[in-house]
Formats: structure tokens, sequence, C-alpha cells
């Protein structure tokens, strides 16, 4: 099937379903520019709970799409490729979880976790957070209990920072955002003087330090628009390249560590096609099922985060 002919079946099928299309920004160029809405976890978060379609089709990576199906339980949930899974999530098993917290329930921890994570690991949180709105939710936490973040070690510690607070930190690693280097960016720096470098949290620190503004890829953009500045080195997964370039026409955009360089993509985000959307519209399959009983429990503290969000 041709390219035109796919994208002309996609769009036939999306209206016969009622669905809607929803793509993280590190999907690849053509899936985003099919989709209904872009963004990041916390834009996408809302759009799921928000939408009126009977499908939802979910361009990204399996927790996203399960956090889809835990907002919308009523509704059909699919996911092109259910193969494209998560580092960040992996490193995080909720059985691990569920017994630490028990061996230190005397410690009273409220746990705040990263939507980069399971359903089972949301089920045993106090609250979630995306990296957009992390800093404010836990800026709400209890005072009185002692926070654990997971799984993302260099997200809660920048939260940490943040609002310096101590937060103890889940052993948990996104490994696209682990491959940037102190060196890599100084060289960039060094090549492209007086650049701005902009740096996602998940990051390590050695990284940060270097950034002149840390945001999550949804604030990248407005971050980019009313910048003086003509170029940008952009340290986070390569997928956001497409959306700058299409959304602030006229600047220049420089990945770290290269464009050459493939170590700044997610494979797992890649997986999607627009062949794989097309089936999955076309077949209803992959389709996300959850418990409903461990539904229930992971769908409080996504609330939480919603409601939080907006206050």
């Amino acid at each position: 099937m041709a390219p035109f002919d796919l994208k002309e079946e996609i769009l036939r099928l999306k209206e016969e379903r009622n669905a809607i299309i929803l793509a993280h920004s590190y999907q690849t160029g053509d899936i985003q520019d099919m989709a209904d809405y872009v963004g990041d976890s916390l834009g996408l978060a809302y759009k799921a709970q928000n939408t009126d379609c009977d499908v939802i089709a979910f361009c990204g990576v399996h927790f996203m799409a399960e956090t889809a199906k835990i907002l919308n339980p009523d509704k059909t949930v699919i996911l092109p490729d259910a193969d494209a899974g998560c580092s960040l999530e992996a490193s995080c098993d909720a059985g691990e979880l569920e017994a630490f917290l028990k061996e230190n329930a005397h410690k009273n921890y409220y746990v705040v976790a990263y939507v980069n994570c399971s359903i089972g690991v949301k089920a045993l949180a106090d609250v979630i957070v995306t990296s957009g709105n992390a800093v404010k939710i836990v800026s709400q936490a209890p005072e009185g209990r002692p926070i654990l973040f997971v799984p993302d070690q260099n997200l809660g510690a920048w939260v940490s920072r943040q609002l310096g607070r101590p937060l103890e930190l889940w052993n948990g690693a996104c490994h696209v955002h682990m491959e940037f280097t102190r060196e890599q960016i100084l060289a960039l720096k060094e090549k492209h003087p007086g650049v701005p470098v902009v740096a996602h949290p998940e990051c390590t620190e050695a990284v940060r330090l270097l950034a002149d503004h840390i945001c999550s890829t949804e604030k990248m953009i407005p971050y980019c628009t009313e910048s003086p500045a003509k170029s940008f080195i952009i340290v986070t997964e390569s997928g956001i390249l497409h959306r700058l370039r299409k959304l602030v026409p006229g600047k220049e955009f420089i990945p770290a560590p290269t464009e050459q360089c493939s170590c700044s993509t997610c494979p797992y985000m890649k997986m999607n096609t627009l062949e794989k959307l097309y089936l999955a519209l076309r077949d209803l399959s992959p389709a996300v099922e959850l418990p409903e009983d461990l539904r229930r429990r992971a769908e409080a503290p996504l609330l939480r985060m919603l409601e939080q969000s907006q206050s």
C-alpha cells in the first residue's frame, strides 16, 4: 500500500471507528502529523480523560496506553505495537516496590510515582506526576511524611533541588537520557558558543548543570518560541525535533549528541509505524485490557494528579 493510500485509510478508519489518535512527542514525524493531538504525558493524560470518542489509538509506549485505559475504562484503547515498552518503567517492578514499602511501613512513605511506570506501581502510589508538573505536585505533598519518588532518580533529584526538600529516590532511569554525557554537551557548547542548552530533567545531574533551561518536552516549545535565541541545543529524545521545527520555524535545533547518532533515539517509541496504526484501527487490536480492581487503585492517584495540576 502506497504511503498516501495508507494515510487515507487511517483517516477513513478513524472516522468509521469514532477514534482519536494521540501521539507522544517522541513518535516519528509521520505519526505526529497524523495525530489529533501531540504532546507530553500530562497533555496526553488530559486528552485521554476528556475525549468523547469510542476508540483511543495511542501512539506511544505501553504505560501511556495503559494510563489512557485507566482513565477511560469504557473506551477501547489500542496501541499500534504491544511490545513498545519503556526502560524506565522496567526499572521499577511493582512486586519489588510493594515489598520495599512493607519492609519500611514504619516510615509511612508518601509515594510519588512518575507516570513512566506500570499500572502496578501506580496502584501503590499516593500521587502520579509527569515531568511537566512534578515540582507543582510534589510541593503539595504532606509536610510530615517522607517522600519516596519512583522510578526516575534523575527527575526526582531535580525536583528535590527545585523545592529544597529531601526525597528518597528509587534507583531507576531512562536509558536514552542516561546516554547524554557532560563531555558531549561541553563539546557541543564549544562548537556552538553562546547557544542555549535545553535539557529534559530525566538527564543526569552532570548534564543538567550545563543546561540553560531544564523542562519537559512540552515546555520546550514555548521556551524556544519566546527566547530571543535563534539556535538551541536540545538534550532529549530525538522525536521532539520534528515538533520543534514544525512549531518554531526559522530557528535552528541542534540535537545532542549529534544528528547522526542513534543513541538519542528511543527504540521503543519508534516501534509504532503508520502501517501498525492502520492495522490497529482496522482490527481494534492490540487492545489494552486491565483488571478492574487494579485499574481503580491506579486511577485514584492519577485523578489526584489531574486535580492538583489545575489547582
